[in-house]
């Protein structure tokens, strides 16, 4: 199977950490049905070299997503997705929610993206992330295991 960049691109001079960035680009991959319960995630060593970031930064990511129930971990076997209910949101979920919504549309007003676009902008991507499962292999691929 011939490498491919990583679809997750990460800023390393962001004030976010770049564990943080990973774990939030894999949560929209796996929310958007980009990977289906069963299929294997890069090594965190693969990961590391193609986001040029510490394998222990991967594994942190991985750590998160597993205890979120995304994923199974083991030793030697990687990350395998797992099937996830829809969890019930915890109390506050939605004041948490509003929150960094305001916080972000600050930036992006900030940032000069027009006030206009922006309930558009977020319509779309809800849309994107909840009725269309992305491209399966969009250059992370999935690792299916060998017998």
């Amino acid at each position: 199977m011939p490498k491919s960049a990583p679809i997750l691109r990460i800023d390393l001079a962001a004030a976010t950490p770049a564990y943080e960035q990973i774990v939030s680009g894999l949560r929209a991959i796996l929310v958007s049905g980009g990977f289906e319960p069963g299929d294997h995630l890069p090594t965190v060593r693969q990961l590391a070299v193609d986001l040029s970031v510490h394998h222990n930064t991967v594994a942190e990511a991985y750590r998160v997503l597993a205890a979120e129930g995304w994923l199974e971990l083991k030793r030697g076997r990687g990350a395998t997705v797992l099937g996830r209910a829809k969890p019930a949101p915890p109390a506050g979920s939605r004041e948490q929610f509003q929150r960094h919504l305001r916080e972000l549309v600050a930036k992006a007003i900030t940032d000069g993206v027009p006030d206009t676009a922006l309930a558009s902008l977020m319509t779309n991507q809800a849309k994107e992330l909840v009725e269309r499962p992305m491209t399966r292999n969009a250059n992370l691929e999935k690792k299916s295991e060998k017998k």
